[in-house]
Protein backbone atom coordinates (compact mmCIF):
# COMPACT_ATOMS: atom_id res chain seq x y z
CA UNK A 1 0.00 0.00 0.00
CA UNK A 2 1.51 3.22 -1.02
CA UNK A 3 1.36 6.02 1.85
CA UNK A 4 2.86 9.62 1.05
CA UNK A 5 3.53 11.88 3.87
CA UNK A 6 4.30 15.41 3.76
CA UNK A 7 6.16 17.54 6.33
CA UNK A 8 8.14 20.95 6.74
CA UNK A 9 5.53 23.07 6.40
CA UNK A 10 4.77 26.38 8.20
CA UNK A 11 4.36 30.12 9.03
CA UNK A 12 6.81 32.38 7.61
CA UNK A 13 7.24 35.88 6.86
CA UNK A 14 7.82 37.10 3.17
CA UNK A 15 10.85 36.81 1.82
CA UNK A 16 11.44 33.77 3.96
CA UNK A 17 12.57 29.70 3.11
CA UNK A 18 11.43 26.30 3.83
CA UNK A 19 11.96 22.85 2.88
CA UNK A 20 9.07 20.40 2.53
CA UNK A 21 10.22 16.89 2.51
CA UNK A 22 7.75 14.01 1.53
CA UNK A 23 8.28 10.37 2.26
CA UNK A 24 7.19 7.35 0.58
CA UNK A 25 6.39 3.94 1.34
CA UNK A 26 5.36 1.32 -1.21
CA UNK A 27 6.77 2.98 -3.95
CA UNK A 28 10.50 3.76 -5.48
CA UNK A 29 10.39 7.50 -5.68
CA UNK A 30 13.94 7.29 -7.81
CA UNK A 31 11.65 5.23 -10.60
CA UNK A 32 8.90 7.63 -10.65
CA UNK A 33 7.93 11.26 -11.94
CA UNK A 34 6.91 12.91 -8.66
CA UNK A 35 5.61 16.15 -8.18
CA UNK A 36 4.46 18.80 -5.36
CA UNK A 37 1.13 19.98 -5.71
CA UNK A 38 -0.83 22.77 -3.94
CA UNK A 39 -4.45 23.78 -3.16
CA UNK A 40 -4.59 27.48 -1.56
CA UNK A 41 -8.17 28.43 0.03
CA UNK A 42 -11.12 28.44 -2.85
CA UNK A 43 -8.06 27.13 -5.27
CA UNK A 44 -8.15 23.67 -7.37
CA UNK A 45 -5.09 22.24 -6.57
CA UNK A 46 -2.36 22.28 -9.10
CA UNK A 47 1.35 20.86 -9.71
CA UNK A 48 4.15 23.18 -8.86
CA UNK A 49 6.81 21.15 -9.56
CA UNK A 50 7.97 17.85 -10.73
CA UNK A 51 10.93 15.26 -11.12
CA UNK A 52 11.87 12.66 -13.55
CA UNK A 53 13.61 9.27 -12.78
CA UNK A 54 16.68 10.87 -13.97
CA UNK A 55 16.26 14.24 -12.52
CA UNK A 56 15.06 15.93 -14.98
CA UNK A 57 12.86 19.23 -13.39
CA UNK A 58 9.93 21.02 -14.51
CA UNK A 59 8.30 24.01 -12.51
CA UNK A 60 5.31 26.41 -13.01
CA UNK A 61 5.91 29.68 -14.00
CA UNK A 62 4.48 31.18 -10.79
CA UNK A 63 7.73 29.79 -8.86
CA UNK A 64 10.13 29.25 -11.44
CA UNK A 65 13.69 30.59 -9.92
CA UNK A 66 11.94 30.30 -6.11
CA UNK A 67 11.81 26.58 -5.58
CA UNK A 68 13.65 23.67 -6.00
CA UNK A 69 12.98 19.89 -6.02
CA UNK A 70 14.89 17.23 -5.49
CA UNK A 71 14.87 13.60 -4.33
CA UNK A 72 17.09 11.29 -1.75
CA UNK A 73 16.83 8.11 -3.20
CA UNK A 74 18.39 5.95 -0.77
CA UNK A 75 15.83 7.77 1.60
CA UNK A 76 12.78 7.53 -0.38
CA UNK A 77 12.06 11.14 0.30
CA UNK A 78 11.23 13.79 -1.89
CA UNK A 79 11.83 17.61 -1.23
CA UNK A 80 10.50 21.10 -1.97
CA UNK A 81 12.93 23.92 -1.28
CA UNK A 82 10.83 27.33 -1.35
CA UNK A 83 12.65 30.30 -1.13
CA UNK A 84 11.77 34.32 -1.39
CA UNK A 85 7.93 33.17 -0.62
CA UNK A 86 5.58 35.39 -1.07
CA UNK A 87 1.87 35.52 0.43
CA UNK A 88 0.65 34.24 -2.48
CA UNK A 89 2.38 31.02 -1.94
CA UNK A 90 0.08 29.97 1.05
CA UNK A 91 -1.32 26.57 0.48
CA UNK A 92 -1.82 22.73 1.51
CA UNK A 93 1.35 21.00 -0.48
CA UNK A 94 1.14 17.63 -1.63
CA UNK A 95 3.49 15.28 -2.70
CA UNK A 96 2.00 12.53 -5.56
CA UNK A 97 2.91 11.32 -8.79
CA UNK A 98 4.32 14.04 -11.42
CA UNK A 99 2.16 13.17 -14.26
CA UNK A 100 -0.64 12.18 -12.80
CA UNK A 101 -1.40 12.25 -9.04
CA UNK A 102 -1.95 8.27 -8.96
CA UNK A 103 -1.71 7.75 -5.54
CA UNK A 104 -3.86 8.36 -2.38
CA UNK A 105 -3.57 11.86 -1.26
CA UNK A 106 -1.58 11.98 1.72
CA UNK A 107 -2.54 14.63 4.69
CA UNK A 108 -0.51 17.99 3.40
CA UNK A 109 1.58 20.24 5.09
CA UNK A 110 0.40 23.73 5.40
CA UNK A 111 2.48 26.92 4.12
CA UNK A 112 1.01 30.23 5.37
CA UNK A 113 3.42 33.25 4.12
CA UNK A 114 2.17 36.28 6.00
CA UNK A 115 3.59 39.25 7.96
Amino acid sequence: QVQLVESGGGLVQPGGSLRLSCAGSGLSFRSLIMGWYRQAPGKQRELVASITSVGGTNYTDSVKGRFSIFRDNFKNTLYLRMDSLKPEDTAVYYCNGGRVPSYSWGQGTQVTVSS
